[in-house]
Formats: C-alpha cells, structure tokens, sequence
C-alpha cells in the first residue's frame, strides 16, 4: 500500500486524477477500522491533513459552508445555533477522541447507512461540493447516496466542502444503539422544520440500503399542517397527525436483520423516533411562534 502526502489541495486532486483507486484519508475513523480488520486494502492511502482549507468553515447570510475535514467537536461548540440538528448529532459520534478527529467528509465518503451525519444533513436539504481536475459541482444530498456504502462521486472526484442551509426553524436528532456511547446506530432519525417553506424534512439512518428520506410521511405531514393551519396558529399537533406521520416514517425503512437488531425492532424504533423528535420540534416551534406573537 503506498501513501500518497499531497501539500496542496490542488495535488490532491492532481494525484487523485492520476490514481483514481486512491482511498482518502483525513481523521482516518472509518478507513483505518476497515483497514485493520483486513476488510480492505487499497491500492493507495491520500492523506489529505496537510490541507488546511479543509478544516475551515464559513457562516454566510443563508447558509454554512464547511469544509469535509472539520471536526465534529468543532461543529459542537461553534455551530450548534447554525446547524443544530449537525450538532446534536455531533454529539452521538464515539468518543471526544473520534469526535476531535471525525468529520463530515469522512461519513459522507464512506457512505454508511449508519453514518451519524447523514439523518441530519438529509433533513437540512445539504449540498455536497465535490471537485477534481477537471473542475467543481454541487450534488444535493438526495442524489449523492447511490447504494450500500456507494455515493455518486466520480473517481477522480474529492470531497471539499459541504453547503448547509442555517436553520430557519428547530431541528432534532435521535439515535438508537446498544450502548450510550463508542456505538454504531442500530438506526437514527432526523428531523428539521422549515418555517420559512412551511416544509419538514426528513432524514432515516441504518434502516435501509441508504440513508434515506421518509418522503410520503414529508408529504403528509406538510399537508396536514397547512391544512390546519398549525403554522399560524401555534397549535399543538393532534396525536393522530403525529401517529400517522410515525406510522409512514416506518414504513420507509427497509431494514435487515443483523447483530445490531432486527428488522422489526427498527421500523418500530424509527416510528418511536419520528413521533418524538416532531413533538419535540414542534413543542419549539410553538414557543418560538408564541414568543414572536403568532400563536
């Protein structure tokens, strides 16, 4: 295996275009364990620690642009009012030490359905910046999970950035595991209101080949709440909205059975989830709305 130590970020792309094979590496949290178990043995390692720019993050008028080797702590203490369905999720990541070398990038290139990052980032409607020699493009994070631990980046392509739209509204995140921490999830949700669209969004982990968006639990959820006018008048969601829109977000998984739990124990945990994370949300919405003098 050899090692490959760009300086820049354009060598890193120029030795990724010359060896497409490459398998970067940044925080190393999920490589170096495929790694060490011998379940892979790339070609080439392209250490990408040497580039600053990639631990860097920029809070614009709308929206964050943060670089793919920012730490998760960092998204912890200094972006939690921005992207706080990122930080809470941030939170469940391993350990401080993971967490203190981890980022978004590394999760997003592996492609994990049990990448912690990704409930979120499907919620806030992301946009994944990726960049090769022969230039730059956006993809928006409901086309960039291709299959099981598959993504839509060319091979030539790195992963420089992610573009987050700031919260406009509450957002949450939950996660169940078979311990309270160094756990990989048995499945997670996330959930992010947008006010401001008067939309929900969705994001569903480790219940599906992909991580993935409850749309038609979105779709209802979206209509009963214009419907009722529920964002105007601050009212609380009655329990059978909010069962209904648990019942669809299970039904959006497709779970298998493993170590971690079964497929069944899934789609009721995600149900569970859904139904707890909207209360919560809603229950800020509500206080915000009141606060402001619409409810």
């Amino acid at each position: 295996m050899d090692f490959l130590r760009p300086g820049s970020w354009e060598e890193a792309l120029a030795a990724k275009a010359e060896h497409p094979t490459a398998v970067p590496i940044a925080g190393g949290t999920d490589v170096m364990v495929e790694i060490n178990f011998d379940h892979r043995r790339p070609e080439y390692l392209l250490d990408l620690n040497r580039i600053g720019e990639l631990s860097d993050w920029e809070v614009g008028e709308d929206s964050v642009r943060l670089g793919a080797s920012v730490p998760y702590t960092s998204i912890m203490e200094n972006l939690r009012a921005e992207l706080p369905g990122l930080a809470l999720a941030s939170h469940t990541v391993a350990s401080p030490q993971i967490r203190n070398r981890g980022g978004v990038g590394g999760n997003l290139g592996t492609a994990s359905p049990a990448g912690d990052a990704h409930p979120a980032l499907l919620a806030a409607g992301a946009e994944v910046e990726a960049e090769s020699v022969r230039g730059s493009r956006r993809i928006p994070i409901d086309d960039f999970y291709t299959g099981v631990k598959r993504n839509a980046l060319a091979a030539d392509e790195l992963i420089r950035a992610v573009h987050i739209k700031k919260a406009d509204g509450p957002q949450q995140f939950s996660k169940v595991g078979t311990r309270n921490a160094m756990v990989i999830a048995v499945c997670a949700f996330g959930l992010a209101l947008h006010p401001a669209s008067r939309t929900v969004r969705t994001g569903i982990g480790s219940a599906a080949p992909t991580p993935v968006r409850a749309k038609a639990a979105e779709e209802f959820l979206n209509a009963a709440l214009d419907e009722g006018g529920f964002w105007d008048n601050g009212k609380i969601i009655t329990p059978s909205v909010a069962k209904q829109f648990a019942d669809l977000c299970a039904a959006a998984c497709s779970p298998i059975d493993d170590v971690r739990g079964t497929a069944n124990y899934r789609r009721h945990a995600v149900g569970i989830m859904a139904r707890r994370t909207l209360t919560w949300t809603w229950e800020s919405y509500r206080g915000t709305a009141a606060t402001e003098g619409v409810a």
